[in-house]
């Protein structure tokens, strides 16, 4: 049996799939965790299992495009926990369309919460991290953001800056301070449920229909967690089998 993660894990996206599992997978592990997302009921109800199973749960409701409101949910892991050791970025939208229909909308939505999101999070973390001399960013990326595929580019976008910004944190904030940038490809989630467009939704759900479980992701994030401190796990792509892309 593997020693216990004792570490306080804040996870954005918290409410459902990847963040979700995460959240449970971690906390089964040792780990206490801070669930962080804008459905209060269902982060309330994770928090109960969690708990039911032997687990250390805490909540807080936040937008993570909102700078202040990252900042309050810092504070608050900090009063409860007394430390940050890592960070889970994975609270993302995907409302993908052709760029021909102008959904500027949804353009700034993306860029707002799966690439200002992890942005804000990792400023209002950073600071503990620095005092403590530790700490782990982990980035839940895509693998769209390593291959652009048509009618996803201001998604793909998002995600292939989430691979720029996490190289570029090993890079200045490293060594005591890690990075990890994970990369799912077909998830099952509620990530995709927003797309109106009917010919993309039609696409996207066909190449879902072997997603991998959102544990499959949440355990890879447990492997790079676990590594003695002196070892980065900085990059990992997970995908389905038959996925192609």
């Amino acid at each position: 049996m593997s020693a216990p993660i004792d570490k306080v894990v804040v996870i954005t996206g918290a409410s459902s799939g990847i963040g979700e599992a995460t959240a449970e997978c971690l906390a089964a592990a040792g780990a206490r965790v801070m669930l962080v997302a804008r459905r209060a009921d269902r982060m309330e109800a994770l928090a109960r299992r969690i708990e039911g199973a032997g687990g250390v749960a805490a909540f807080c409701v936040a937008d993570v495009s909102d700078s202040a409101a990252m900042r309050r949910v810092a504070d608050a892991t900090v009063a409860a926990f007394r430390r940050i050791d890592v960070l889970v970025n994975n609270a993302g939208v995907m409302s993908i369309s052709p760029l021909s229909d102008l959904k500027v909308e949804d353009w700034d939505s993306m860029i707002d919460i799966n690439v200002k999101g992890p942005l804000y999070a990792m400023a209002a973390v950073l600071p503990v991290m620095l005092r403590q001399k530790s700490g782990h960013i982990i980035n839940v990326a895509s693998t769209l953001g390593h291959r652009v595929n048509g009618g996803a580019t201001i998604y793909a976008a998002t995600k292939a800056a989430l691979l720029a910004i996490s190289e570029g944190f090993r890079q200045e904030i490293g060594p005591d301070i890690r990075s990890t940038v994970i990369s799912p490809g077909a998830v099952t989630s509620e990530l995709h449920d927003g797309i109106a467009d009917p010919a993309l939704r039609e696409r996207i759900a066909a190449a879902y229909e072997k997603a991998l479980p959102a544990m499959a992701v949440a355990n890879a994030i447990l492997y790079a967690i676990a590594q003695p401190a002196d070892v980065g796990i900085n990059e990992i792509v997970i995908r389905p089998t038959s996925q192609n892309y």
